[in-house]
């Protein structure tokens, strides 16, 4: 059943949190709709956002009862693919032209070029015009694990379509295997807070610095944007995603840095003092090389409570790799396995970006349970994740394949009241938790990035 597998799984989530395994009783589902796959998507999606909000209904019970969850399977579904409907306005398409699967000499190989420097550097590897069909005509005279090597060193990203035999044998699948669901360090600094979660908005008063790019790290901050939590994200003079800006930005305020310039790295230095939570998705050396070391970042702000996220996990050769959901699914036998279930002749990956969604709300979970550290001034305060590491708990938790007709979502998934975007007015979905009598919300309606100056709100 459904829930047996979504409940094996939070119990799981609740071991990796550190939080009482009795905490999972309070969770109740309705609404089994489950996506069409040969893995328990719909599940990992319920169990993912209901045990985010098992982490806020614990916090609410450190002044009061802490209150029941409740998640839908359908609703949780929906939000792991596009929220937001609009009207009379479209979204942009989120894939580059020239992204996605190409047969390869030998097997499979995924290209990852939505962002222009991974474009272009894909592209000075195969020597050709920025097309399709000139794509696949190089692509075909190159063995899959040699362009994969390639592009990956020109600074690129590609994925090779891997088993899953072929996974658990790689070095990095052994160093993802060996690694917990979440890595946790860092205790709890003494340091005196008067804040207190309130009844209504638990996270009302926490600054949330936000340093994430697509799609984990903004859906985990969107999360805890919908509690009340002050979040401002932070991205480069020239950085853009226009395909999912108006879907992660939403509660949130969006300013820009250059921190290659010593005016940008000193006002990132001032943001990061005065903030609670940081969330950020750079790889694993990228901070170090700033000279904002995980040790630096609890000096600036004793307290700090730091959660970050990598593709291919946080030990192993491709510790530092650059990577997306889609490559994660390639490289960990996912896509592998969808193609085999369907007898197809080309890759089948999840029918949504899983992987991003489950780890966002898994780390919107881990800031939540590193503010109730905080609060007790007991136990770690610094949570690491991987899309990799969720790609695991997602295929050890064996499930019957799903045919199922979806359907996606119909109006009456929608909340009627119109969210005025900066592209136009949309509706959103209901939101797919309750908790209690808390309502999740957004007063912030979805902005461009870099629309308000670097400081933190009064």
């Amino acid at each position: 059943m459904p829930d047996d597998l979504a409940r094996s799984m939070i119990k799981d989530l609740m071991a990796a949190l550190h939080l009482p395994a009795e905490a999972g009783s309070r969770l109740s589902f309705d609404c089994n709709d489950r996506l069409p796959s040969c893995f328990p998507v719909s599940e990992l999606a319920a169990a993912s956002i209901g045990t985010a909000a098992l982490a806020i209904s614990e916090l609410v019970g450190l002044s009061t009862s802490a209150p029941p969850v409740s998640v839908s399977f359908r609703s949780a579904s929906l939000w792991f693919g596009w929220s937001l409907r609009p009207q009379g306005w479209e979204m942009p398409n989120p894939w580059d032209a020239i992204a996605g699967d190409y047969a390869a000499a030998d097997g499979w190989i995924k290209l990852h070029t939505n962002a222009p420097h991974h474009r272009a550097s894909a592209l000075s590897v195969l020597g050709c015009e920025a097309s399709r069909e000139s794509v696949a005509a190089v692509v075909a005279t190159w063995s899959s694990d040699a362009l994969e090597d390639a592009i990956v060193s020109a600074g690129g990203c590609a994925a090779r379509l891997r088993s899953a035999d072929e996974w658990a044998t790689h070095p990095q699948g052994r160093a993802v295997a060996a690694e917990p669901l979440m890595l946790w360090d860092m205790p709890a600094a003494r340091v005196v807070r008067d804040w207190r979660p309130s009844a209504d908005r638990p996270l009302a008063g926490l600054r949330v610095l936000d340093l994430t790019r697509v799609l984990a790290g903004p859906v985990a901050t969107r999360f805890l944007a919908g509690f009340g939590a002050d979040v401002l994200r932070i991205d480069p003079p020239n950085w853009d995603e226009p395909g999912v800006i108006p879907e992660v930005t939403l509660g949130k305020r969006c300013a820009r840095l250059d921190l290659k310039t010593t005016a940008g790295r000193d006002t990132l230095l001032a943001l990061l003092g005065r903030a609670d939570i940081l969330v950020h998705g750079y790889r694993s050396d990228a901070l170090e090389g700033l000279g904002l070391g995980a040790a630096v970042r609890q000096a600036i702000c004793p307290g700090l409570i730091d959660i970050s996220l990598d593709a291919y996990g946080h030990h192993g050769p491709w510790a530092a790799r650059r990577g997306f959901d889609s490559l994660v699914q390639f490289s960990s036998g996912i896509s592998a396995a969808g193609m085999a279930w369907r007898n197809s002749a080309a890759p089948v990956s999840l029918p949504v970006q899983a992987l991003d969604h489950a780890t966002g709300y898994l780390l919107a979970a881990a800031a939540v349970r590193g503010v109730i550290s905080r609060i007790a001034n007991a136990g770690p305060t610094r949570a690491r994740l991987s899309l990799a590491r969720t790609a695991k708990l997602l295929v050890d938790h064996k499930c019957e394949a799903s045919d199922a007709e979806f359907g996606g979502s119909a109006d009456e998934d929608f909340d009627p009241s119109v969210e005025h975007t900066d592209w136009g007015p949309g509706r959103r979905l209901f939101p797919p938790i309750s908790i209690g009598g808390l309502r999740m919300y957004w007063p912030r309606p979805a902005t461009q990035l870099g629309s308000v100056q670097p400081y933190w709100a009064q």
